[in-house]
């Protein structure tokens, strides 16, 4: 019988003695075996810096750690690759045993870490477009291991059963934020983090997202609310959202953290005012010769609270009438006199042929700002969104936000009986639309109880109700996200929000597909 190769001894399921003869031919074999192991590794280390224009080591939940000539050393000695790297701050040192995988750009190293634990070590090149995605995973897991002291400093009594900065996209999660989960006996808490470069408005829906799964996956347990993290300075705009969340659907924790990671807990009482403002509805500009703009059949006139006048095509302004005068244009603006008229007509003519509903769906024109389009299609039939609605007056954006884009249209309508109706426009899909709803409905309550719309000049006539504003959530039908049921099931009772469902040829005119009041589902059961 000839000597078994040293590949197969070592894949074999079920080892047979050596003989003594096998055993010493065997040995050189596997001295052999292994020692080409850190030899590969070491050519792949040098292979990889050598190719790379910015290369970057990466330890998971470490930040990154730029390599250059003169910072790292490779030595091989007695079968044993060290691989050292520093600067200013740091000195890492680690065992190079093995690869594990090798692409452009990325080196996978397999590393024997503390206590002789198995772990991975990334060199990627920064030069390249594709490592973009390990820096900010560096940064997310840095954040991460902040985010569990805060925890363990905060829950000190509480067991850290989960925490992950991954993706999971089948539940909306997303790996901008860090979430955790923490029990006790048979309660729990769900916990999630803002990292200081991230958008501090979007954790509160993935905050609630988090929460809700996490109630779905543990049955057995209590989880009894929402733990939220955010940079101090940054913790206005979720606090003044908190007061607004059911408080027998689940409890809510607010901490803000600094640069030293001291985290301090916040109250949401202390953030009152709301930073916005109602500035005095004037009376609308004089239009003089350029009325006749609105003799074409597609131009819409809509008068702003400032009293300019804002002459559109399917919610696209091409020409604004004010005081100060007229100006047109659609990239840019000109000053414009009646001698104009002809050339702004042609303007208008041509962008209503360019955003007709029969025109080609991949022009710019046609394409540009829907949520615009969609406002024009509801301030023409706003009776069918809500049939007490009142025609006219319509207002946009009103009260100013104090915040910048936020992505939706916000219109303010009245009813029939006085009650103030907010409407939030969106005509893509968006997680966020119920919170950003819910900033503009709280603003405009807080008008409201200080009775500043009609002193302002707005609705004229109407003698304004008390109770809270309605509000409405319109998109087309197959636009709503998944998630926006379950961020609605955690809103107050005392929000009175339906949403409405129009058809996807919303452009050619509305057709109302469902109408939904809160949290509740669309039926899926054909209808008889």
């Amino acid at each position: 019988m000839g000597t078994v190769p040293a590949a197969v001894a070592l894949a074999s399921p079920a080892p047979r003695p050596i003989s003594p003869e096998n055993s010493a031919a065997l040995a050189p074999l596997l001295l052999v075996a292994l020692a080409a192991i850190p030899t590969d590794a070491q050519e792949a280390i040098e292979r990889f810096l050598k190719s790379s224009r910015r290369p970057a080591l990466l330890e998971p939940g470490e930040p990154l750690l730029p390599v250059t000539a003169d910072n790292y050393t490779l030595q091989l000695r007695s079968s044993r690759l060290t691989l050292q790297v520093w600067d200013q701050t740091r000195n890492l040192v680690r065992r190079v045993t093995g690869v594990a995988g090798e692409a452009r750009g990325r080196l996978e190293l397999i590393v024997e870490s503390f206590a002789r634990k198995e772990g991975r070590l990334f060199l990627v090149d920064l030069a390249r477009p594709s490592s973009q995605d390990f820096e900010r995973r560096s940064e997310r897991l840095v954040f991460r291991e902040r985010f569990r002291q805060f925890l363990t400093r905060q829950f000190a009594d509480w067991t850290l059963a989960e925490i992950s900065a991954d993706p999971n996209l089948e539940a909306s999660l997303s790996p901008s934020y860090p979430r955790a989960f923490l029990r006790r006996g048979q309660s729990g808490w769900a916990a999630i983090g803002a990292p200081p470069d991230s958008d501090p408005s979007g954790l509160l829906t993935f905050g609630l997202i988090w929460l809700d799964y996490l109630r779905r996956r543990e049955k057995r347990l209590a989880v009894e609310g929402l733990a939220l993290y955010l940079p101090r300075g940054q913790e206005r705009h979720t606090s003044l959202r908190l007061p607004w969340l059911n408080e027998t659907a689940a409890r809510y924790e607010l901490f803000a953290y600094d640069e030293h990671d001291y985290t301090a807990h916040i109250d949401p009482r202390d953030f009152g005012n709301v930073d916005t403002r109602v500035e005095v509805c004037r009376q609308p500009a004089a239009l003089g010769a350029f009325a006749r703009l609105l003799e074409l059949p597609e131009v819409e006139r809509v008068a702003r609270h400032d009293g300019a006048i804002s002459l559109r095509v399917r919610g696209v302004e091409f020409a604004q009438v004010s005081e100060g005068g007229v100006r047109f244009g659609l990239a840019q603006r000109t000053g414009a006199r009646a001698r104009h008229l002809p050339e702004i007509e042609r303007l208008a003519q041509a962008l209503a042929e360019r955003r007709s509903p029969a025109a080609d769906r991949d022009h710019p024109l046609y394409r540009q700002n829907p949520e615009a389009w969609l406002e024009s299609q509801v301030r023409a039939q706003i009776e069918r969104v809500y049939a007490p609605l009142e025609p006219t007056p319509v207002y946009d954006q009103v009260p100013a936000f104090a915040a910048g884009q936020r992505g939706v249209l916000d219109l303010l309508a009245v009813e029939r009986s006085g009650r103030l109706a907010v409407l939030e426009l969106k005509a893509t899909a968006d997680l966020q639309l119920p919170l950003q709803a819910l900033d503009y409905w709280l603003r405009v309550k807080w008008h409201l109880d200080r009775d500043e719309f009609t002193p302002n000049g707005y609705f004229p006539g109407v003698a304004l109700r008390p109770e809270p504003p309605r509000l409405f959530l319109v998109s087309p039908a197959l636009e709503f996200h998944p998630a926006t049921e379950t961020i609605l099931s955690f809103f107050s009772p005392a929000i009175d929000v339906e949403r409405v469902g129009v058809g996807v040829e919303w452009r050619k005119g509305l057709q109302v597909m469902f109408r939904l009041s809160g949290a509740e589902r669309p039926c899926t059961e054909p209808h008889a």
